[in-house]
């Protein structure tokens, strides 16, 4: 129960932190919303749903123990790899990489996790290039600054 409260309230001041921080977004183009529209936009439902786990936190949690808790920091550490290696390696490659290791995580087998990885690494690549228009890096090692 205060496992609930004490996440609900790092959640909290992240979410405002989140909020205050995407203010000092600015841009040079004209977009009517601004780029600080989409982290505004998770920051309102981040900082509401923080205030359930502190006002309704759940009674009796469970705690992951064993596989399920090296599952989950392996998860973690795969998105933090992933953050880092988007720039070197590119948004492609970096991303077939970090969804081939959390499919395997989730127990795919590893015809199916190379299949999904590859299909969602270049949907997102083309999906952000053509359809949103923005750029991914596709490496420093490949192609320089």
């Amino acid at each position: 129960m205060i496992a609930d409260r004490i996440a609900g309230l790092a959640l909290a001041a992240f979410a405002v932190w989140y909020g205050l921080a995407a203010s000092a977004y600015t841009a040079g183009f004209s977009d009517p919303l601004g780029p600080s529209a989409f982290p505004r936009m998770v920051a309102v439902p981040m900082g509401l749903l923080s205030l359930y786990l502190i006002l309704k936190p759940d009674p009796d949690p469970a705690w992951p123990r064993g596989s399920a808790l090296l599952g989950q920091a392996a998860a973690v550490a795969t998105l933090v790899l992933f953050a880092m290696a988007i720039r070197p390696l590119g948004f492609p490659l970096s991303a077939f990489l970090a969804v081939t290791v959390l499919a395997r995580i989730l127990g795919g087998g590893w015809r199916q996790s190379l299949a999904t990885a590859a299909g969602l690494a270049v949907g997102l690549h083309l999906l952000f290039q053509f359809a949103l228009d923005l750029s991914l890096p596709l490496g420093t090692l490949w192609f320089g600054s």
